[in-house]
């Protein structure tokens, strides 16, 4: 059985099942860890910046006197952005009408009116991340209340306090986050492809025992067992199969049985009725020869006996042959063998050589290894069949061809001159004791003899099969193998004296 693809095996889905969840899993975790990270540092930050900003503010606007004037509050605004040694703030300080900054000519961009409005509004510190020109800053606003640092009001003394510090080392940092998870979900990934690789041998070990012993029990060991691990699916699975196994083998087994009794019984009766056939045989010939000096009625009794005892005998014989084969105790005596010549002698023997057309080689052109007393048996058998039920001419023809392989085979060909064979009647022309009253005009033999023919040349290593001719008539087709190494029969070429072989009867 072919292998399937190794994406569509369970191995490749396994795996690819894995792949994805471990996929899914790490992306994930990396997009959690690197959003719980980023706001971890941020939020540091951010906490750092605004408890240090309060602090010096609360600490400086303590020494302010209300209300300020334009040089108070430009002195306030450097005091706080010098408060912090990194020298990184930049500081807007509001008052009325009063603006100051502590750097000079600074526009201050960051600051939006929304948050320039809720600082004035409430007494709470507000805080915006903003991005201007691809630089990320915390932008912190602060209300003033009056009072001293340890001791302050809720009421608003009109002072704001605005802060920008960059950003940008945090947002460094957390870009160095995006490579790190990058490098933790690669060998995420390809752990679990390897517990995937894990589980898929672990899963298709089972799998793979069974298609062994599937294919084992096809093969004939009808013993072939699993072992049964565990209590899972696997196991209840292993288990079913050796019970079916076990319940195939019991049922072979008594087949077997019943089969061998069966072909017992046909050779043990087949040898019992030979002795009784041979004293009827010896009496009959007798009485044929006195037939002549009989009445007419007795006569006509001795004749339909002996007709009836040879026909007896003849199906006591090929129950006999049968036998032998069903007992595998045929052995082939094998010789080189004039075909065109055995078969000349085949049909002299039986008188048919003036009732069949042949068309045969010359003397020693055709030679094969064959058994000569079964070729005997299979071209007799047909040329029987095609005179007996086919319509004359019957015609038969020998030649040699060579298949694509380059071996050589010896073709024999029985044609009649009938109606043919139905087509639903072909498959089962050479099973025993298979007769079809519609196929031929009479069927008055055993059944066995193109069962036999078929055995016969089985043995040989031959085909045979049958045909109806386009032109009307069957078609019975022999073919044995010359010589293995492909050489050319006879030193003639097959399409010389020897006829091609019809397009309907090729292989």
């Amino acid at each position: 059985m072919k292998a399937p693809p190794p994406l569509r095996g369970l191995r490749g889905r396994l795996v690819i099942a894995f792949s994805l969840v471990a996929a899914v899993a790490a992306l994930t975790t990396g997009a959690l860890t690197f959003r719980e990270a980023r706001t971890g540092v941020l939020q540091q930050s951010q906490d750092n910046v605004i408890g240090q900003f309060r602090d010096h503010v609360n600490t400086l606007s303590a020494t302010l006197t209300f209300p300020l004037t334009q040089d108070a509050l430009d002195g306030f605004a450097f005091r706080v952005a010098r408060s912090e040694p990194s020298g990184d703030w930049r500081v807007l300080a509001t008052y009325g009408r009063l603006t100051s900054t502590s750097r000079t000519v600074d526009p201050f961009p960051e600051l939006t009116p929304a948050m320039r409005k809720a600082v004035h509004d409430r007494p709470a510190t507000v805080f915006q991340r903003v991005t201007t020109q691809g630089r990320p800053s915390l932008v912190v606003g602060l209300p003033v209340t009056y009072g001293t640092s340890q001791d302050r009001t809720s009421e608003l003394s009109g002072l704001a306090v605005f802060l920008t510090v960059p950003q940008t080392s945090e947002a460094a940092y957390v870009q160095a986050l995006v490579p790190a998870v990058e490098r933790a979900t690669v060998p995420a990934l390809v752990l679990a492809v390897l517990l995937a690789l894990l589980a898929a041998r672990g899963v298709l070990r089972p799998v793979r025992e069974l298609r062994r012993a599937t294919r084992s029990i096809a093969e004939g060991h009808l013993d072939t067992r699993l072992a049964v691990n565990g209590s899972d699916e696997l196991a209840d699975l292993s288990h079913t199969f050796n019970e079916t196994a076990a319940a195939l083998e019991e049922s072979v087994a008594e087949l077997r049985r019943m089969e061998a009794r069966a072909r017992r019984f046909a050779a043990d009766v087949s040898h019992e009725l030979r002795t009784p056939l041979a004293a009827m045989s010896a009496v009959t010939d007798i009485l044929d020869e006195d037939a002549a000096h009989l009445d007419p009625d007795t006569a006509t009794a001795v004749r339909l006996i002996s007709e009836e005892t040879v026909k007896l005998a003849r199906l006591v014989d090929d129950l006999m042959e049968i036998s032998r084969f069903d007992a595998g105790a045929v052995v082939l005596h094998l010789d080189e063998i004039d075909l065109a010549e055995s078969i000349r002698r085949t049909l002299t023997a039986r008188a048919w050589l003036e009732k069949v057309e042949t068309h045969l080689p010359g003397p020693g052109e055709l030679r094969c290894q064959v058994d000569p007393r079964r070729l005997d048996v299979v071209v007799a058998n047909l040329v029987g069949n095609a005179i007996r039920h086919g319509g004359f001419p019957v015609r038969l023809q020998l030649y040699a061809w060579q298949d694509p392989d380059a071996q050589w085979w010896a073709v024999i060909e029985v044609q009649d001159s009938g109606p043919g064979i139905p087509e639903s009647v072909l498959p089962h022309v050479f099973e025993r004791f298979y007769k079809s009253d519609t196929a031929r005009t009479r069927t008055a033999g055993s059944g066995l003899g193109l069962a036999i023919t078929a055995e016969n040349v089985q043995l040989h290593g031959g085909t045979v099969r049958v045909a109806n001719n386009p032109h009307g008539g069957a078609v019975f087709t022999v073919e044995l193998p010359l010589q293995p190494d492909g050489a050319q029969p006879g030193g003639s070429q097959p399409g010389g004296s020897q006829p091609e072989p019809p397009k309907e009867s090729r292989p």
